[in-house]
């Protein structure tokens, strides 16, 4: 009976995480899983994390390319944790991307979410080719960080700087949210 269950959750698509089964709903399969301190952190390469930057849904996704080692990146976090508690009713989904070094997710990306209780979804990019992906988020990206995707199956807009709150507000409010 138990295989017979565990093979019914693996054909029909659903995940283990967090002690808990959910649908992928289409959602591609992640590199790998850091799980410390109850911290759950999901690594993608590029092309598996273009899924999230291309989602045509009636939610408008604020998604934030930043690393711990960045001092802008950090100062701002908390302007897109306050966005995402503010917008919880609304259908505004902040993701984080982290920049920072692989060998470094667990000893210094994971503390640091649990340290500053980083509630907005973290997920780490595994992708060390940046010259062949950071024209396909934007452009317009040089590259530097912070940086930062706003969109939904309307309208994109993307921003190479950092953000006040009231800034970052603002910009979300010129999308149909």
């Amino acid at each position: 009976m138990t295989r017979l269950l565990l093979f019914f959750l693996i054909i029909t698509g659903f995940e283990f995480s967090s002690g808990d089964a959910r649908q992928l709903e289409g959602a591609p399969q992640p590199l790998r899983i850091y799980r410390a301190e109850g911290i759950i952190v999901k690594a993608y390469d590029f092309k598996s994390l273009q899924y999230f930057l291309n989602k045509k849904t009636d939610t408008t996704y604020v998604v934030n390319f930043w690393a711990t080692w960045c001092a802008p990146c950090v100062a701002e976090l908390r302007h897109f944790e306050k966005l995402q508690l503010d917008n919880k009713a609304r259908k505004v989904k902040v993701l984080l991307v982290s920049l920072d070094m692989k060998k470094q997710v667990e000893t210094k990306l994971i503390p640091f979410i649990a340290k500053k209780g980083l509630a907005s979804e973290v997920v780490f990019l595994d992708d060390p080719n940046a010259n062949d992906w950071i024209g396909k988020v934007s452009k317009d990206w040089s590259g530097a960080i912070p940086a930062t995707l706003i969109y939904n199956k309307d309208e994109r807009k993307f921003f190479e700087r950092s953000f006040s709150y009231a800034s970052l507000e603002n910009e979300l409010k010129q999308f149909k949210y």
